[in-house]
């Protein structure tokens, strides 16, 4: 429950330092890239861009890989794995 509490607020953490990093490497490598460096609220947007691309490629794989897992039916646990449940 509390590791649910404290997941939007560390993918918040998460957003805004991986927008200050994007900026900072956007500017170490603008002349190489030939480009201008970008300020923040550009990286902001950018990294928006790039997690919006990427999430569900990421969703795509956790999915595909994911390891069994336990379910409770009628009282007694057991065990299901992903081709279990893809047969249904």
């Amino acid at each position: 429950m509390i590791r649910a509490m404290l997941a939007i607020p560390a993918a918040g953490l998460g957003y805004f330092f991986s927008a200050w990093i994007l900026m900072i490497f956007g500017g170490i490598l603008s002349d190489d890239l030939g480009t201008k460096p970008f300020g923040y609220p550009t990286s902001l947007v950018l990294t928006i861009a790039i997690w919006l691309a990427i999430a569900p490629v990421v969703g795509a794989i956790a999915r595909s890989q994911r390891i069994p897992f336990l379910i409770r039916s009628t009282g007694h646990w057991r065990t299901v794995d992903a081709e279990a449940r893809m047969e249904r």
